[in-house]
């Protein structure tokens, strides 16, 4: 009968192990789960903000496909219109723009002729962006864009 007992015990001993082990590598799973659920991409903050900023931009190509402008040539003739002379690192400190992104979208502004950018004589590392009376005109034709936007979000917000 001993036997027997002891047997019984050594099983019972065994399940316990067993599930001991189970629960820990559960606890383990169920940690790494936690550690790795920051990274799903519903639990990420910057992720609707950056769906958002996709689809506002979204909003404004057919607003602004009249004018052949492109959301962030848009917003460097919004700086343009205010500044009417500003300096290249100035300009992409404004838009938030490395130069790598503002070079381009200047050199697309600057043949359309709304625009014109020149380096310092003294110190040809110094580029300044100044508008172009084109440019200038521009801003009476596009100035109802905003509220064009304003009234499609207005519309969007209804439904």
């Amino acid at each position: 009968m001993e036997g027997k007992a002891f047997r019984g015990r050594k099983e019972t001993l065994l399940i316990n192990f067993k599930n001991s082990i189970d629960s820990e590598e559960l606890i383990e799973h169920n940690q790494l789960m936690e550690k790795y659920d920051a990274l799903k991409l519903e639990n990420q903050v910057c992720f609707p903000l950056y769906a958002l900023s996709r689809e506002i931009i979204k909003l404004y190509k057919p607003l602004l496909e009249p004018f052949d402008l492109t959301y962030t040539q848009y917003i460097t003739m919004m700086v343009m219109w205010e500044e009417e002379k500003i300096l290249f690192k100035d300009l992409g400190n404004r838009l938030f723009l490395d130069s790598g992104t503002l070079t381009p979208v200047l050199k697309k502004l600057e043949g359309k002729g709304l625009v014109t950018k020149y380096r310092n004589k003294k110190d040809d590392r110094v580029v300044t962006v100044e508008i172009t009376q084109k440019g200038r005109e521009l801003k009476d034709d596009i100035a109802k864009v905003p509220r064009r936007c304003t009234k499609v979000l207005r519309e969007i917000r209804k439904n």
